[in-house]
Order: structure tokens, then sequence, then C-alpha cells
């Protein structure tokens, strides 16, 4: 999928050296077609890695894309400059007149806080309001899944009894569902996270339906019955060495945090890890896109 984003964004080097497709404005101008519209809301402190990674995702399909970022306005990034976030990233009030395909609202490093007690929830809750009317189909990841199913359907977050941090085995739960289309019977995503949406309560609401889960990471996957929410507790786009950083990174601070389950060669934290989950997170993103996305939103956008 040709994805088309500003000249100048640092992702855009690292993904042209992995041979995926980025087309500059220019050219994109010069199609006669409408590509889709996204945005994404990256709420997650690593914003350049985010960026290359959900980019990364989005490129495996024929279709021409627009990427817009957003950023909220209440919270300062300490981990990238104010220049990058000035010129790559939009805040609410440029966009709300705005109306979109799709949209991915990232994870965020705030899961032991109450949703009420992090400092951009009620921008947050707005955005999340303003999305059941200008956008077509939002994408919530990890947190940004918990505080999807909070905000929409009252569903709370439970701490776990230590983090679950690792790869993990997940099955489909209808294999019928397009978003699992041409998945393998067991499939892997990586989890780092303190807390859990747990599956009995999803099971209360008749508007929700769970369509991936793992024995031992839980609920993976929630769609409403209009596949216009999805809730993704994982992490599909992690790089192979995403969860050796925070591992490591943990480590060297002397906290108390276990080797990554299922992630290096015979628990060996001197070996590469093993990236089994590639596959997989692009046939997500890419049915996420296809079905929910391309084939559902009108060609008009004023119209949704």
């Amino acid at each position: 999928m040709p994805i088309r984003i500003d000249n100048e964004l640092p992702a855009k080097q690292s993904l042209e050296i992995e041979n995926i497709f980025v087309m500059s404005n220019t050219r994109a101008d010069t199609q006669d077609i409408r590509p889709l519209k996204l945005i994404i809301l990256n709420l997650m402190p690593t914003k350049l890695e985010t960026e290359t990674q959900i980019l990364r995702l989005l490129s495996n399909s024929p279709l021409q894309i627009d990427v817009e970022f957003l950023q909220v306005k209440s919270h300062i990034s300490k981990n990238v400059s104010k220049s990058h976030m000035d010129k790559f990233y939009k805040i609410f009030d440029d966009i709300k007149e705005n109306r979109y395909d799709g949209m991915i609202i990232t994870g965020a490093p705030v899961e032991l806080l109450e949703f009420e007690e992090v400092d951009y929830w009620d921008e947050l809750c707005t955005i999340m309001e303003w999305s059941k009317t200008n956008v077509y189909s939002t994408f919530h990841i990890c947190w940004g899944a918990q505080a999807g199913l909070y905000y929409h359907y009252g569903i709370k977050k439970v701490k776990l009894d230590k983090k679950l941090f690792g790869v993990f085995a997940h099955k489909s739960l209808d294999v019928t569902h397009p978003l699992m289309r041409g998945l393998d019977d067991e499939y892997y995503v990586p989890h780092s996270r303190h807390t859990e949406v747990r599956r009995q309560d999803i099971a209360k609401v008749k508007q929700l339906q769970i369509i991936s889960y793992s024995e031992i990471a839980g609920v993976h996957i929630v769609s409403d019955m209009d596949c216009r929410q999805f809730f993704v507790t994982g992490h599909s786009e992690y790089d192979r060495d995403t969860l050796a950083k925070e591992y490591f990174r943990d480590k060297a601070k002397g906290l108390d945090i276990e080797l990554p389950c299922n992630y290096f060669s015979n628990n060996d934290d001197r070996c590469v890890p093993i990236m089994n989950w590639k596959s997989s997170a692009s046939l997500i993103f890419s049915n996420w896109l296809n079905y929910f996305v391309y084939q559902k939103t009108p060609y008009d956008l004023s119209t949704l």
C-alpha cells in the first residue's frame, strides 16, 4: 500500500530502506483516486518508533492512504522534540471539522493510573466521542483499547497480579469474522501490560463480541457488532526488539522485571529475540483496512 506522508517524516527513510512503498505528496496529488483518510492518535512516549511500526503495517495493501498524526495538547511529550511534534502532529482543534475513513488510537504507559487521573483523559474522551460521528472505523490498541471500552461501554480494567510480558499464543473465537481471515489456528502477539479487561465483563455487553482470545494473555480483540470499533489489547505492531529494549531498560534501573515469555531463544537474553508475530500482525491490520475501512466507508465522507 502506498502510504502518503510528509517527505521529511523520519519514518520515511526507515520504511524506504525496507522497500515499503511510501508515496510523496507531489506524486499522490497526480493520482485520480480518492485515498483513504486515516488519523493516528499517537499516545506512546516513543513517538518516532511507533510512527514507523504502525506505518509499516498499514503498507500491506494496494490502496493509497493519507495519514495524519494527532497529539493531545493537554500533555507535553518528553521523549521527542517540540519541533517534530509541531511539524508532523495536529491537535484536535485542527481536525475536529474533518471526517476520516479510519482512526488508530495507540497505547500509553499510564495503565496503573485510574482513567480519570490521566492528565489528558478529558481531551481523549472528547476525541473518542467525536470519532463516533467523524470516523467510520476506529482501531484501539492496548491501553487505548482499555480506555475505549471504559469510555464507550463502562468496562473497567483490572490490575494483574504480575506484569503480562512476552509473546503469547492466541486463537480466533469466530473464524468467519473478516478480521480473522487468513490467520492460522494459533498465532502470536506481544503483550506488555499490568492490567486487563476480563472476558466475563465484556460478555455482559450485548453490543460487543470477543473475536480473539489467549489462554494466558486473555482477551485480545473485541469488536462492536457494527465493526465500527475494534479494541485490541496486544501490540502486534511491535518490532523484534521492542520488548527487549523494555526489558533491558528496566533491568538497568534495577527494577523487578522478568524475562519476556516465549521471546529469547532458550530464555537467554544474549540471544536475538524470535519474531513469530510478523505475518499475523500484517494480516490483522490489512484485514481491518480492507474489510472495515476501504469496503465500508462512503466515497463522499461528508455523508458519513
